[in-house]
C-alpha cells in the first residue's frame, strides 16, 4: 500500500501555497510585447497591464479541487430550486415578447436560454465582481493554463479596441467568465451578438444581448428547436449493461426494442424514435436513467458537465410545471470523494485495470477501468463511482495483497 499512500499525499498536497517559478513581473514583461504584437492599441495595453498586480486568491481557487463531490440529487435541488423556478417564470412572463423573438431568430427554445441565465448568474443578479484582466493575468502567470489565459487576454484587448467594452466594465468570475450568461472573452468575440442593434454587445447590462449571445452559441453548436434534450426513462429489470457505453449513441427505436420506456408513461413520438440518443446513468443503475439527445450535446458545448446539462434541462421543464424526476436517487450510495477516487484509481491499477494516471478526478478513463472491473467481478456494469463500488475495489485489492 506504500505507493497508494504516496499517491494520496502527492495529489492532495495544498499546492495553492507553492511558489511560482518566475515572478509576476517577469511574466508581465514577456507578455506585454506579445500583447502589443497582437495588434492591440498601445493605450489598451497600458490600461490592461500598467500597475497590474496578481491576485493570489485566484491561484488558490484554480489549483484547489474540492475533496467532496456533491451528489447530483443535491446539485439539482439547488439548480432547479423552487425559488429559481419562480424567478425564472417571472422573467419569462415579463419578457415574453423578447424571448419569442430570440427563439425565432436563432432557433433555440427560450426556456433553455432562461434556464442557462438562471444557473449562470441567477438571472443577472450574481455575475462576479473580479477584475477579469487581473484574474486572467494571474492564471497566465500561474502557468497551468498559460496559453489559454493569454489567448483570453488578447481577446480582451480586441474587445476594448473594438469598443465592445470599457476596461472598467470587465468584471466577472475568478476564472474570467463575464456577464449575465458568463462568456469567456474568446467566446464573446466568436459568439456574442448585438440583439437590439445598438452597436454594442453588452452582456453585462443588456438582457437581450446576453440571451441572444447564448442562443447564438447554442445555434452554432447544432441546437434543434423543438427537439428533445433529455428524456427520463425506465430500464427493464433484466436490462443488460455489459455492452453499454454512455458515449455510444443508438437510435431511440433500438432502445425501445430493448424495452426502455419513458418514465412519464407516454409513448415515444415517431420522430424521437428515429433520433440518436445516449443512455446515461449519472447515479448508477439504482438511480434515475436518462436518454440524452443531440441538444444535450449542444449544451455540453456551453458547459461540459453532465450535472450542468441535466440541471439546465430540469429547470427549463419546471418553468411550465411539467416535470419532476420520477426515479429515486441512491442516497445511501453517494459519489466518492477525491481522495477515495485517487485510492480507487491506484487500486484499479494494482488489480490490472487502467484508469490512466491517478489524479483523484473521476473521468472517462477511470469510468472505463471501473466498468472493466465490474464486468470481471460479475457486478452491475454502470461505471458509477459510489461508495459501494469503492468498497468492492478496495476489498479486492486487500484480498489480492493477502494472497
Amino acid at each position: 500500500m506504500t505507493r497508494l499512500i504516496f499517491a494520496l499525499v502527492l495529489a492532495l498536497t495544498p499546492v495553492g501555497a507553492m511558489a511560482q517559478e518566475e515572478s509576476f513581473d517577469t511574466w508581465l514583461n514577456d507578455f506585454r510585447p506579445r500583447l502589443a504584437g497582437s495588434g492591440a492599441d498601445p493605450a489598451t495595453v497600458a490600461s490592461m497591464l500598467d500597475e497590474l498586480e496578481p491576485d493570489l486568491r485566484i491561484i488558490e481557487r484554480d489549483r484547489s479541487q474540492p475533496e467532496f463531490v456533491r451528489p447530483l440529487w443535491e446539485y439539482l435541488e439547488i439548480a432547479a430550486s423552487d425559488l429559481r423556478v419562480r424567478n425564472g417564470a417571472d422573467q419569462i412572463a415579463a419578457r415574453q415578447g423578447m424571448l419569442q423573438v430570440i427563439e425565432s431568430r436563432y432557433g433555440v427554445d427560450y426556456p433553455i436560454l432562461v434556464a442557462i441565465w438562471g444557473l449562470e448568474s441567477s438571472y443577472g443578479a450574481i455575475q462576479g465582481d473580479d477584475d477579469v484582466v487581473r484574474s486572467l493575468a494571474t492564471l497566465a502567470w500561474e502557468g497551468r493554463r498559460r496559453s489559454w489565459a493569454e489567448a483570453q487576454l488578447i481577446a480582451v484587448a480586441r474587445m476594448i479596441d473594438n469598443g465592445y467594452a470599457r476596461r472598467e466594465d470587465l468584471r466577472g468570475s475568478w476564472a474570467g467568465a463575464m456577464g449575465q450568461t458568463q462568456f469567456i472573452p474568446e467566446t464573446y468575440l466568436r459568439r456574442a451578438d448585438d440583439f437590439d442593434g445598438d452597436g454594442r454587445i453588452d452582456i453585462w447590462n443588456n438582457v437581450g444581448d446576453a440571451l441572444a449571445s447564448s442562443a447564438n452559441l447554442l445555434s452554432e453548436a447544432g441546437w434543434q428547436r423543438g427537439q428533445p434534450v433529455v428524456v427520463e426513462v425506465v430500464l427493464p429489470v433484466d436490462f443488460d449493461l455489459t455492452s453499454w457505453n454512455p458515449r455510444d449513441a443508438r437510435m431511440t427505436a433500438e432502445w425501445s426494442v430493448r424495452r426502455v420506456t419513458r418514465a412519464d408513461g407516454e409513448s415515444w413520438a415517431a420522430d424521437q424514435l428515429m433520433q440518436g440518443s445516449r443512455l446515461i446513468l449519472p447515479a448508477g443503475r439504482r438511480g434515475p436513467a436518462f436518454l440524452t439527445f443531440s441538444n444535450f450535446r449542444a449544451l455540453m458545448r456551453y458547459n461540459n458537465s453532465t450535472s450542468y446539462g441535466i440541471g439546465v434541462w430540469l429547470l427549463s421543464e419546471r418553468f411550465s410545471g411539467r416535470y419532476a424526476i420520477e426515479g429515486e436517487w441512491p442516497e445511501d450510495d453517494p459519489p466518492i470523494s477525491r481522495s477515495q477516487t485517487l485510492a480507487m484509481q491506484q487500486g484499479l491499477i494494482e488489480l490490472g485495470f487502467d484508469p490512466g494516471a491517478p489524479d483523484g478526478m473521476f473521468g472517462p478513463n477511470t469510468r472505463r477501468a471501473l466498468m472493466a472491473f465490474q464486468r470481471q467481478n460479475n457486478l452491475v456494469v454502470d461505471g458509477y463511482g459510489g461508495r459501494q463500488i469503492f468498497d468492492a475495489v478496495m476489498g479486492a485489492l486487500s484480498a489480492s495483497e493477502s494472497e
